[in-house]
């Protein structure tokens, strides 16, 4: 699968200029066409002659870009993942507060989880997985190879002495993203529930953040600043998340 570099418009979230090149402003076409052609028939429902007419392009010039629709799908979520990331990776920074610097990173998910284009291809992602896992497997294998900033950033923090030593870095991780996509993804792919509005984003994170340290940071570790406990109780209280 060729690597999508060319800049576009796939959601308010991730909006670029239009490419200047005649192929770039087709490939781009493609991708947006495609996006709403998975959205609104799914995945066995899309064909690429369907792309192709909606795109306004050949089916030829649609196969020169992406040889498969299974390219095409997954060029469409690796695309959407580069586009909420940070154009600088945030690295973790030694005698500075652990608060801040987690937030910032999980800033980065919640602009992701948060895109509607994004949950709608997640739920066409996980209705194809029904019928064929080993390639919803292939693709999550791929998303999560990708998403290395947080891991990164616990064993740094964990080799400068400032989380509880032993911590098993994948699975913090992962409940840490776990605590999030409770409330920012679960009930939005299942349910259908909105996105979060940036006070719920701002709770669900502060919340996620701070029970995280609670649990893992050594006791003399700067946290930064937390939301004071009077404060947390005049908070609205989120929808009650799916159940597992």
């Amino acid at each position: 699968m060729k690597k999508y570099t060319a800049q576009c418009k796939i959601s308010p979230m991730s909006a670029q200029p239009t490419p200047n090149r005649l192929t770039d402003r087709k490939r781009d076409a493609i991708v947006q066409a495609a996006i709403e052609e998975f959205r609104q028939h799914g995945f066995n429902g899309t064909s690429m002659d369907r792309v192709a007419a909606s795109a306004e392009v050949s089916k030829r010039t649609v196969y020169n870009h992406f040889p498969s629709k299974e390219d095409l799908f997954e060029a469409i979520l690796m695309l959407m993942w580069e586009r909420s990331q940070a154009p600088e990776e945030h690295k973790y920074a030694p005698g500075q507060p652990l608060r801040p610097q987690l937030l910032a990173l999980l800033g980065q998910k919640m602009r992701l989880l948060n895109d509607a284009s994004f949950i709608d291809l997640s739920r066409v992602a996980m209705a194809d997985m029904m019928h064929t896992p080993e390639r919803a497997r292939a693709i999550a294998a791929k998303l999560a190879a990708k998403e290395e900033g947080l891991p990164r950033w616990l064993r740094a923090a964990l080799q400068d002495g400032r989380l509880r030593p032993g911590m098993d870095v994948p699975y913090a991780a992962q409940q840490l993203q776990g605590m999030v996509k409770a409330f920012a993804f679960w009930p939005q792919l299942a349910m259908g529930q909105p996105p979060l509005k940036p006070s719920q984003q701002k709770q669900v994170l502060g919340d996620a953040v701070d029970m995280f340290l609670a649990l893992y940071a050594v006791a003399d570790a700067p946290l930064g600043t937390a939301a004071a406990p009077a404060a947390r109780k005049a908070r609205p209280r989120l929808r009650k998340p799916m159940a597992p």
